[in-house]
């Protein structure tokens, strides 16, 4: 393994190789190159003005805000976590800021896939919810409750050491499983938790600088990378991530004994040196990203070019684009069968899908008479991307699923 090898894979460890990868796929794809794939530019401004109609149905004033979990943690247009913080006695702005990112990070992680059969029912507010949502208020009211934290005067952290305990078994109590209302991959989800857990123990110098080991220890690992005018660009919120939540994923792929995550092979993406074949994606980390902003905003950290992250390449964005023409299968019938993440039909949809998201964002910014300053990509992908594809889906399939069938482990979608 050569520091050259290790380099290589740093590369790829960034937004911009995410973004650069991604258009040389749909470059590919719209010169015919891709096995799988055809590319339609033509319906991309019908998609646009499909796209702004459900933004102007949700957000008639177009104040759009961030695509990131906080959105997750309301229950009937009512934030069950911005009003129980503010009202809350901080030492100081860093110790919120510890908390949201503990929330933040340990609630994306446990976001996988719920599978159809499971359901959430919130004591506080009486309602029963599902999927995304249910997953979000769940992991809200554990990190309430203490469940993720050994320090006695504080509940509301996440202590590395009780991550490293944390079994199928706790969380399947925090989530009210039972054989009438299973959660898929409980098992998977808890294992993930444990190596956050020893991830956090292994590398002080990122999550332990100004406390015990923590996930929300990133905060100051990212307050340290700000500039002198307390300045944070949001492609580095994304690097700092990559590197420390690296040793996180299982059965990855590595380059120079450098862990990438999400990032896969394809056979049209060709290199001279050591990254050929390989395609950057890194969507749950760069949903992470967006997740990380409001609480540095908050603790007085300004974050400059959003818009250097990527959209993010996952089933709502990637189905949009199906089922509305811009993307169309050369066999219909591949439609019909399932397919693993690593598949290059999958890679080259999802990288196809980061490089639409560029593409079609101006266009709807136009459609609504806006700048990227007002709306920039994360806002696009919320108010917008994401539930127009939710809308898409359901008004085509029974139940509102995707286009293309994902065999996931739950860490990709």
């Amino acid at each position: 393994m050569s520091s050259s090898e290790a380099q290589q894979a740093h590369s790829l460890l960034t937004a911009a190789a995410v973004r650069e990868r991604a258009h040389e796929m749909l470059e590919i794809g719209l010169a015919g190159g891709l096995e799988h794939w055809r590319v339609d530019l033509d319906r991309l401004p019908e998609a646009a003005g499909y796209v702004a109609a459900v933004i102007r149905e949700q957000y008639p004033t177009l104040a759009v805000p961030f695509h990131a979990r906080w959105r997750h943690f309301a229950v009937d247009g009512v934030d069950l976590w911005g009003p129980a913080a503010e009202g809350r006695d901080w030492l100081d702005p860093a110790s919120r800021a510890r908390a949201e990112f503990d929330l933040a990070i340990v609630s994306v992680l446990l976001d996988a896939g719920s599978g159809p059969a499971w359901s959430y029912t919130d004591k506080q507010t009486g309602r029963t919810l599902t999927r995304s949502e249910g997953l979000a208020i769940a992991s809200l009211r554990m990190f309430e409750a203490g469940a993720f934290s050994i320090t006695e005067d504080d509940p509301w952290r996440v202590d590395a050491v009780a991550l490293t305990f944390m079994t199928a078994d706790a969380l399947a109590r925090g989530f009210q499983v039972s054989a009438d209302n299973p959660l898929v991959g409980l098992e998977g989800r808890a294992a993930l938790l444990r190596r956050l857990g020893q991830a956090c123990l292994a590398e002080p110098d990122l999550f332990a600088l100004e406390d015990e080991p923590r996930p929300g220890g990133l905060f100051d690992a990212m307050v340290d990378r700000a500039d002198d005018r307390d300045r944070l660009p949001g492609p580095v919120i994304l690097e700092v991530l990559l590197e420390a939540l690296g040793p996180v994923w299982q059965d990855r792929l590595t380059l120079g004994g450098v862990d990438l995550g999400d990032c896969w092979r394809h056979p049209a993406m060709t290199r001279a040196d050591a990254t050929d074949g390989l395609v950057p994606i890194h969507k749950l980390s760069q949903w992470l990203s967006y997740s990380l902003v409001e609480p540095l905003e908050t603790a007085g950290v300004e974050v400059t070019d959003l818009d250097g992250l990527t959209g993010l390449a996952e089933y709502r964005n990637g189905g949009l684009f199906m089922d509305l023409g811009v993307l169309t299968l050369k066999n219909p019938a591949d439609s019909e069968k399932p397919w693993p993440v690593s598949d290059p039909l999958v890679v080259g949809w999802r990288a196809m899908t980061v490089a639409l998201l560029d593409r079609i964002a101006p266009l709807i910014r136009a459609e609504l008479g806006v700048n990227a300053r007002a709306m920039p990509l994360a806002s696009v992908l919320e108010g917008g991307t994401w539930a127009a594809g939710r809308r898409a889906a359901a008004e085509r399939r029974r139940g509102g699923g995707p286009p293309l069938t994902i065999l996931s482990d739950g860490t990709v979608f």
